[in-house]
């Protein structure tokens, strides 16, 4: 390892202040530099955590960070001592730093983290919820198309989904789920950490009767299909029978099945029904 100095990927408060370990914040105080998305939020939470600043704060969000990045490993280079820091919580999930750490190594830099808050363990953690395994997917993309491409590549893993979501989006996302995961708990972790903390649980085939107009940041939760609660396939049978009768098309009679069954989606009932 060269003499060089050191990124330090930091991990700060999701909401409660008590929650930086005094590794953190001595690191904090100490660097050189500190690489924020925000840095007006990042000095409010100077602020917040009653930290005095050493170093000068560098702004480092998704749009800037190849731009960046060569800037920063000179600063390396030169022996200073650099934090990375994300709004809240752990950097690189969902936030940018992936690359910056990736030349790093390639560069032969010392990267080391300052563990602590990390949002999908921590919702994972009291959800009551299967915690393994789990795969965490950051946010669904916006177009349908692609989340219903994400779910289907996930849909048959076995593993725990954990996401974030914002609150426009959280009842289309989540219905999107049902069709293609099927009928599944989920929970939805609201302002974790924070005075107004909840976690909201629920089954996949009811959100459309919960109200789910949720402030603050949310991470997602949803649980493997439950095997033992599967819907047996003579079932399946005699429900598609029922509909049959009742009209419409084979799509249409699919969906009413699949919301009748439990751990099927309405294209499991679909190809059911084709063979």
């Amino acid at each position: 390892m060269n003499d060089t100095g050191t990124l330090w990927v930091i991990a700060t408060p999701l909401g409660n202040t008590g929650d930086l370990s005094p590794r953190a914040r001595h690191i904090l105080t100490e660097a050189d530099v500190i690489l924020a998305e925000d840095t007006r939020r990042a000095g409010l939470l100077f602020k917040r955590l009653e930290l005095e600043r050493h170093g000068r704060l560098m702004s480092f969000f998704e749009h800037n960070e190849d731009k960046k990045i060569p800037r920063v490993l000179d600063l390396l280079e030169d022996g200073l001592e650099v934090a990375l820091i994300s709004d809240a919580g752990t950097p690189l999930l969902s936030d940018p730093g992936f690359t910056l750490v990736r030349a790093c190594r390639d560069n032969d830099i010392r990267v080391s983290p300052v563990p602590g808050p990390s949002a999908p363990v921590v919702a994972l953690s009291a959800s009551g919820l299967p915690p393994l395994p789990y795969t965490f997917l950051g946010f669904p993309p916006r177009k349908k198309s692609h989340t219903e491409k994400l779910f289907e590549t996930h849909r048959d893993t076995g593993a725990t989904l954990v996401f974030f979501e914002r609150k426009s989006r959280l009842t289309g996302t989540l219905s999107i789920a049902f069709e293609i995961l099927g009928d599944r708990e989920f929970c939805v972790a609201r302002e974790l950490t924070k005075e107004y903390e909840e976690f909201i649980r629920g089954t996949l085939g009811s959100i459309k009767n919960m109200d789910l107009d949720l402030r603050g940041e949310l991470t997602v939760i949803i649980a493997p299909p439950s095997e033992t609660g599967r819907t047996d396939e003579t079932k399946i049978a005699d429900l598609l029978a029922e509909e049959s009768e009742n009209g419409g098309k084979p799509k249409e009679i699919a969906r009413r099945v699949a919301d009748r069954a439990t751990g099927w989606t309405a294209k499991e009932v679909y190809a059911a029904m084709r063979d």
